[in-house]
């Protein structure tokens, strides 16, 4: 048994290059029995081409840290762009300088720019809702604040993940789960939303979940008799006793008004996705999401060598010579050879991350909240593309 106490490799192991496929360790070892270190050009891509379909970018500020104190520039997209095509991020210098930090690298960027992509796809589900992340659960711990600062990359409103928001300097937020109703015993929903609202602080929402031993209905009138301003009842029943999702929020709704509780919110969480949100964002003001953004398939990116020694470089099936990619006016994604004029509106993309070592790039999330929602409304991203 080795000497962590969970399966996580740890922080140095992954500054040192040991999270690394074996295959790099060869490299290595073929490479400096040659007396062979060429300085190259490598870039980072998962599509060659613009392809119409956006991915947000993320987990640049972790690349930063694998970098620093490497004898090697790189330039990166911001996090927080969004792009459908060609390089996001570009390594110049010696090879053997960040040979084996591949594997980390990819790491790095894949996951959170899936699961960023996915939390911007839900966002936009439900432009006008509040949107929060509950995915944390469905993953390893070790990567809770990746989940967490993706989501919120991509315009969540906020999380459930304690331990992560210490990460980002952010608060979690949540209210009860079904085990804390439980505890109070069945007939006793009334006795448990109430010592709730008596034992948490006040700058805790007062949202009553309801659906635990009786119908929905029935415990979101109950709820909302029982504590005084009550914020909302939450929904959050399970798939193999839901039948119409949509129906039955509409009749909470319908039935906590008929009762007088026109200010009572209705919050829906449970397996929800872009199209569940979208059917359902009339209906209820809020939405918990969680492993549509958790579990989402990370981006396929690849590392490939473009040039060496100044000369263009690459395998078949990539395409050769240092590049740069624009945004235009329109919200185009352009791609073009580094040394060749761009186009005549375009903006160029790739900015400096780190030189000769040193990281010359600040990592401010709110302001990447904030780029991520700007590029999104300038490329005209629609989630509906999305869905298969």
């Amino acid at each position: 048994m080795n000497d962590t106490e969970f399966d996580v490799i740890p922080s140095d192991a992954i500054l040192a290059g040991d999270a690394t496929d074996a295959y790099f360790d060869r490299t290595v070892e073929t490479l400096e029995h040659t007396d062979r270190n060429p300085r190259v050009v490598a870039e980072v891509t998962a599509d060659q081409f613009p392809t119409g379909e956006w991915e947000l970018f993320a987990g640049v500020k972790d690349v930063a840290r694998l970098f620093e104190g490497r004898g090697v520039d790189v330039d990166a997209l911001r996090e927080g762009r969004l792009f459908d095509g060609g390089p996001v991020l570009r390594i110049e210098g010696p090879y053997l300088e960040f040979c084996r930090l591949e594997t980390a690298l990819l790491g790095f960027l894949s996951h959170p720019t899936g699961m960023a992509t996915n939390a911007l796809r839900a966002r936009y589900a439900a432009p006008d809702s509040v949107v929060l992340s509950f995915g944390t659960r469905h993953v390893h711990p070790s990567i809770g604040a990746v989940v967490e600062r993706s989501a919120l990359l991509g315009g969540h409103d906020g999380f459930s993940n304690v331990a992560a928001g210490d990460v980002i300097g952010r608060g979690a937020g949540g209210t009860m789960p079904h085990a804390l109703v439980i505890c109070f015993g069945r007939g006793n929903q009334e006795a448990a939303w109430r010592a709730f609202d008596e034992a948490v602080g006040a700058d805790v929402p007062r949202i009553a979940l309801c659906d635990t031993y009786s119908d929905e209905v029935d415990e979101s009138v109950r709820a909302a008799d029982a504590v005084e301003d009550l914020d909302s009842v939450r929904i959050d029943t399970t798939s193999s006793r839901r039948g119409d999702f949509r129906h039955i929020l509409r009749e909470v709704r319908w039935s906590l008004d008929a009762a007088g509780h026109e200010n009572v919110g209705v919050f829906a969480s449970g397996g929800l996705g872009p199209a569940e949100l979208r059917e359902l964002r009339d209906v209820a003001e809020g939405f918990g999401v969680g492993g549509y953004v958790s579990n989402a398939d990370p981006v396929e990116f690849s590392l490939d060598i473009v040039e060496i020694e100044g000369e263009p470089a690459a395998k078949r099936g990539k395409l050769t010579g240092k590049k740069e990619v624009y945004r235009t006016a329109d919200g185009g994604h352009h791609v073009g050879l580094a040394d060749s004029e761009g186009p005549e509106d375009g903006e160029p993309l790739l900015e400096p991350l780190v030189r000769d070592g040193e990281v010359v790039r600040e990592f401010d999330l709110d302001a990447a909240i904030e780029r991520a929602a700007e590029d999104a409304a300038a490329v005209g991203f629609d989630d509906e593309w999305y869905e298969g």
